[in-house]
């Protein structure tokens, strides 16, 4: 069924509350409400009470709260545009991410649709401003990657359910993006919970051999926060084995053409794609500008950490 997220009513938030008392998992009350998990776990968390109480008539007067708070002065002033601007041009993130971290700090801001509507503006007057957008208001399609059967895989299909349903902190997924005529390559790993990565390119493009020790270099200082890693089929991950081994973690493999099961590393590699287009050589990038574009990447806001950054939740788990 697909749901989309909107505002919660009061005869919903009662509802939640007898199913809560009635000791029915929050699966079970988000299907028989009709609205999304992660709407109902956010529903939850943002209008309990410090002791972890769920009221309904707590929550919609938060809720009531929160609608006055941040529905005056919404006007699209020259002031909020400046700010709309330097969060594009320096840092690029999206309106989703800017509107999430300027309601955390307190400071005014539009709606998400507002910004978009604005970007659309100046483009047709002939602006660039939507080129700091990673899909540059379309949407693009990714092809398909062929399968070589690697010796020794466990399959994802043998993978606990605390890992599917990122119950835990420190469960990875791993690609590879493949540069200029499939000259070079960049690893990519990224942490479920957090949305954290790291990449680093390869020199010896996706050789086995090579991407397994520059692995296991780049983890080897988070090794206790390296549970499991999960990868596509792809060749360039023969040597699991010594990875498992070196960073004492499980190492599965997604079924073949099932991209979805890696959904978040396929979020990410898109990220990069914002910095390092298709059908770019990756001996025009540096070391030190790898780096750089991860970085950046990290300390972007994200929607499903409450427009926190990866990289600041990340270090205060491993803290």
């Amino acid at each position: 069924m697909n749901r989309t997220y909107k505002q919660l009513t009061a005869v919903q938030r009662y509802q939640i509350e007898a199913y809560l008392k009635s000791g029915m998992s929050k699966e079970f009350i988000a299907c028989e409400l009709g609205i999304n998990r992660s709407s109902l776990y956010r529903e939850i968390k943002r209008n309990s009470s410090k002791t972890g109480r769920y009221r309904a008539v707590f929550a919609e007067q938060l809720s009531i709260e929160r609608k006055e708070r941040y529905g005056r002065n919404r006007k699209f002033t020259k002031d909020k545009q400046k700010i709309i601007n330097g969060y594009l041009t320096k840092e690029q993130w999206s309106p989703k991410q800017i509107v999430g971290y300027c309601k955390d700090q307190g400071i005014d801001m539009v709606s998400h649709e507002r910004i978009y509507k604005y970007l659309r503006q100046d483009k047709a007057e002939g602006g660039n401003l939507y080129k700091q957008l990673r899909h540059r208001l379309k949407h693009r399609k990714r092809p398909v990657g062929k399968h070589l059967p690697i010796k020794n895989r466990i399959s994802i299909e043998e993978r606990p359910e605390l890992i599917n349903n990122r119950e835990r902190f420190g469960d990875w997924e791993i690609d590879t993006i493949i540069g200029k005529n499939n000259r070079g390559a960049i690893v990519t790993i990224v942490e479920r919970t957090t949305g954290f990565f790291m990449m680093r390119k390869l020199n010896k493009g996706k050789d086995a051999k090579n991407l397994s020790k520059q692995l296991i270099d780049m983890l080897l200082p988070y090794k206790n926060s390296i549970l499991s890693i999960t990868s596509d089929n792809g060749g360039e991950f023969a040597d699991h084995l010594t990875i498992a081994d070196k960073l004492q973690t499980d190492f599965y493999f997604a079924n073949p053409y099932h991209s979805w099961e890696r959904g978040l590393n396929e979020y990410t590699n898109k990220l990069i794609r914002q910095y390092i287009p298709k059908k770019q050589s990756f001996e025009n990038y540096s070391d030190k500008q790898i780096a750089d574009i991860q970085h950046k990447i990290n300390r972007r806001p994200r929607e499903k950490l409450n427009f926190k950054t990866p990289k600041d939740i990340f270090y205060k788990l491993v803290a």
